[in-house]
């Protein structure tokens, strides 16, 4: 019995389907199909997001098949045989029939083919090698690629560890698909290529380490891959600072319970010492955005300290001081590192309240405190931070006059 998909919407969808043309009447019909993650997403009833199309049209064929039709076409990966195709603004990753013909770990050279079987076995899992024609026909050159698919196994394609040395990021992406497609126990072969070349991954570029981490920890329920990483010494390759997975599992079942999205840099901060300096460190190790580092490092900060019992007016003066955002990344770690079950209510109720409440802006000008007598210069600063000082313990008085007054009293204070 041939299986097949029908002609799902993504499939048929104009964009799409002028690719498909363009490719055809360049290289006749089968010269093109669809290919793993939308194939396998498809299966799997799941969204589909980018579509792949492996071709045994040459690079060079591709794009003029594409520019003959009016599309766009980009060498994003002309090296290994990857032309991006764009038609009305959205992107089509195309790319031939290849074999490996070298390999160091970290990048291949590549011969291409027009075998579509020996395209497959250079795939990493047999559920991830899986095609689709235009009309939906499915192909399974391993064998093996629909059932993993349909029982959540991760298998390696072939010989893991040849897989592997092929390139080492594979070891983070087997765990990666384990938390996002595993439903059955781990691969025990794969598994334990992965626990034997683990070292392998100190190879490897930071970027790429750090992306595949970032998608891992994204997943609905990571908990489960990263013990199996823990267990096969992978995390502590990856994060030598991980201090134990009590409080990273603690924060995926409050995000669960709470309906919370999945926040993927704070459950990377959730497995890490609260040590600003370190998470400085591991951000730039990572090469993570400025803008994640930042976050990454407020939410390691343990000073001031917080406690579960935080009045609202204590409350806002930290939302003030720290940031809502940062103040709720704190809290939540807080509240899953607390042992004490009695405490998350109060940890829990300390979110709305920082969400709820919009930090005013300190109503003080810097010509107001000149014209209080305050001569140029830093002392200007000074002043106004002992004035922001008494109005943040106030609790932010909407008193203009109250903070002119009180401006007066520290500037005669500060004149001598």
């Amino acid at each position: 019995m041939i299986e097949s998909l029908g002609a799902l919407p993504w499939m048929t969808r104009t964009e799409t389907r002028a690719v498909i043309e363009a490719l055809e009447a360049e290289g006749g019909a089968g010269c093109a199909r669809f290919v793993g993650g939308c194939v396998r997403n498809a299966i799997l009833k799941r969204p589909v997001d980018d579509i792949d199309i492996a071709t045994t049209l040459t690079p060079d064929r591709v794009t003029e098949a594409l520019t003959k039709a009016g599309l766009r076409a980009v060498p994003t990966g002309i090296e290994h045989g990857t032309i991006t195709g764009i038609a009305k603004g959205q992107p089509y990753e195309i790319t031939t029939l290849r074999r490996d013909v070298e390999t160091d770990g970290r990048r291949a050279v590549v011969a291409f083919t027009t075998d579509w079987a020996e395209d497959a076995m250079r795939r990493d899992f047999r559920l991830n090698a899986l095609y689709a024609s235009p009309a939906g026909r499915l192909y399974d050159p391993t064998a093996g690629g629909l059932a993993d698919a349909r029982a959540g196994r991760i298998v390696f394609v072939g010989d893991a560890e040849t897989r592997i040395r092929e390139d080492a990021l594979r070891i983070l992406r087997f765990f990666r698909f384990q938390a996002w497609y595993g439903r059955a126990e781990p691969d025990a072969a794969g598994l334990a290529a992965c626990a034997a070349l683990r070292g392998l991954i100190g190879n490897l570029s930071a970027e790429r380490v750090s992306a595949e981490l970032m998608k891992l920890l994204a997943a609905e329920d990571p908990r489960p891959a990263v013990r199996l990483m823990a267990q096969a010494g992978v995390l502590a390759e990856v994060l030598p600072e991980a201090q134990g997975l009590t409080r990273f599992e603690r924060l995926v079942a409050i995000e669960t319970e709470m309906l919370f999205t999945e926040d993927a840099l704070l459950r990377l901060a959730a497995l890490l010492p609260d040590d600003p300096a370190a998470a400085d460190a591991l951000g730039e190790r990572l090469r993570l955005s400025n803008a994640q580092r930042q976050r990454l490092v407020a939410a390691l900060d343990p000073s001031p300290p917080l406690k579960s019992w935080l009045s609202p007016k204590e409350t806002r003066q930290l939302v003030y001081r720290l940031g809502a955002d940062a103040f709720c990344d704190r809290v939540t770690l807080a509240w899953a590192a607390s042992e004490r079950p009695a405490a998350t209510i109060q940890w829990r109720a300390l979110l709305p309240t920082a969400r709820g409440w919009t930090a005013p802006r300190f109503p003080l000008s810097g010509d107001e405190v000149l014209a209080a007598g305050v001569r140029k210069g830093p002392l200007v600063g000074e002043v106004m931070r002992e004035v922001e000082a008494w109005w943040v313990d106030n609790d932010f008085p909407d008193d203009k006059l109250a903070l002119i007054e009180r401006l007066k009293a520290v500037a005669q204070g500060m004149a001598y």
